[in-house]
């Protein structure tokens, strides 16, 4: 146990204890925040979106990655999102005129009916919204979620496939959602002015998101170099330190 503890962190073997783990939960939900980067337009040079990003300030939650795994375990997901979106919509009031907001959403509440609600806290801003799926899990092959895709279409959102390249994001999700926008896996960015060959992928997969009208994001950008690489393959819209680091609403971007 004690080599656990200095391997993993006492926080880690918490998880174990479903009932620390609702507690620690619920302080994460009490101090839920949000941060905000923006996604630039390079050849406008100013913003065309900003990602939404969650964090909380409670220090027995490792970072977003065991917040959404906390979720999962004990069903919250729905409860999160809601507690997200509800704080996204009172930052909203900040947003500037003509931004789009990037929302993670997990897989799961594609099926709710939460989002296509018109009293939901996002209703109102529906066409400034994009719904970034992300890759937690797989998503169903099923007639149900073609419906609920539409249904948020109909409402007012755009879909978005994030990381396309890696984990889950592959052909299947691309044709099920037929999303309006690609977030390129950042593993394929990075170093991508070194590599032969994720310049080549990169190039194939803004070609075909061209082909079928799909605006594509490349994100994680930290150098100029892997940023002109991406100009030159037809890249336009860009996310990364480069250019802001995630920060309260809502951070201006350096060109």
């Amino acid at each position: 146990k004690r080599k656990t503890v200095e391997l993993l962190g006492a926080h880690e073997m918490l998880l174990g204890d479903r009932a620390s783990l609702e507690a620690r939960f619920s302080r994460a939900l009490a101090k839920l925040t949000m941060k905000y980067q923006p996604i630039v337009s390079w050849s406008k040079k100013q913003v065309f979106a900003y990602e939404c990003l969650l964090r909380t300030d409670e220090p027995t939650i490792a970072g977003p990655g065991e917040f959404l795994d906390a979720a999962e375990r004990l069903g919250g997901v729905d409860q999160l999102g809601r507690h997200v979106r509800t704080r996204i919509a009172e930052d909203a009031v900040r947003l500037p005129e003509h931004a789009k907001l990037f929302i993670n959403l997990h897989p799961r509440e594609l099926a709710g009916e939460q989002l296509a609600d018109p009293e939901a806290p996002l209703a109102a801003i529906a066409n400034r919204v994009v719904l970034e799926v992300t890759e937690r899990e797989s998503l169903p092959d099923t007639a149900a979620l073609s419906r609920c895709v539409e249904g948020l279409r109909k409402a007012g959102y755009s879909i978005a496939l994030d990381d396309l390249g890696a984990g889950y994001a592959g052909l299947t999700s691309f044709t099920l959602l037929e999303p309006e926008y690609v977030k390129l896996d950042m593993f394929l960015i990075q170093n991508i002015h070194r590599s032969s060959i994720k310049r080549s992928l990169v190039e194939s997969m803004v070609d075909v998101c061209h082909r079928l009208n799909i605006c594509v994001v490349a994100e994680g950008i930290e150098y100029e170099e892997e940023r002109d690489t991406l100009v030159d393959l037809g890249c336009d819209l860009f996310q990364g330190y480069l250019f802001a680091r995630p920060g309260s609403p809502f951070p201006d971007p350096e060109f």
